[in-house]
């Protein structure tokens, strides 16, 4: 049995981190932390931005310190499953944004699917602004944030399990007996 405080489940927007992340924790009976909502209430109540479009619109520094505040607020927090990108997309290139000096994972999880999946699922979301990848940049941010995610790894000794998402019921039985 995998013994773990804190279990990050990373992955491409669109790859079905949060759903999967939602019932997995109520199932197991932890907490679900979603980073991107956090750092949204943390720049609504500094009056920053009232959107994630508008956050993800300001500079990097002011998004730097909202996304420092967020991993504060987390690091208070046991028994958790972080939902995060991992690797976030700018105009400036790739930024890891797994904030290991705040929280080191005991686990990463690495949520993958094909990109067929990914961009057919951005498309029917009509929830979020998605971002607009097409087929070959979307497999380079897939590539990049596995390279990513096993750096990070070294870094804070936490373990790293590929999970694919091609099924929603096969994945979450698959999460929920990695963390179980």
């Amino acid at each position: 049995m995998l013994s773990w405080n804190i279990a990050a489940v990373v992955g491409v927007p669109g790859v079905g981190k949060t759903s999967l992340c939602h019932v997995a924790a109520r199932e197991i009976g932890c907490e679900h932390l979603n980073y991107g909502e956090i750092m949204l209430e943390i720049a609504r109540a500094k009056n920053i931005a009232h959107s994630q479009k508008e956050m993800f619109a300001q500079d990097l520094d002011v998004q730097y310190h909202i996304w420092k505040a967020a991993a504060n607020e987390i690091s208070k927090h046991q028994n958790i499953l972080v939902d995060l990108h991992g690797l976030d997309q700018s105009p400036e290139g790739y930024i890891i944004s797994m904030p290991l000096e705040i929280i080191s994972p005991d686990l990463i999880v690495i949520l993958d699917s094909s990109p067929e999946k990914i961009l057919h699922r951005r498309q029917d979301d009509k929830s979020k602004e998605r971002i607009k990848d097409d087929f070959k940049s979307l497999i380079a941010h897939q590539k990049m944030l596995k390279m990513s995610m096993v750096i990070c790894s070294v870094f804070s000794g936490s373990l790293v399990y590929h999970l694919e998402n091609n099924d929603f019921e096969t994945s979450k039985k698959d999460l929920i007996d990695l963390l179980s």
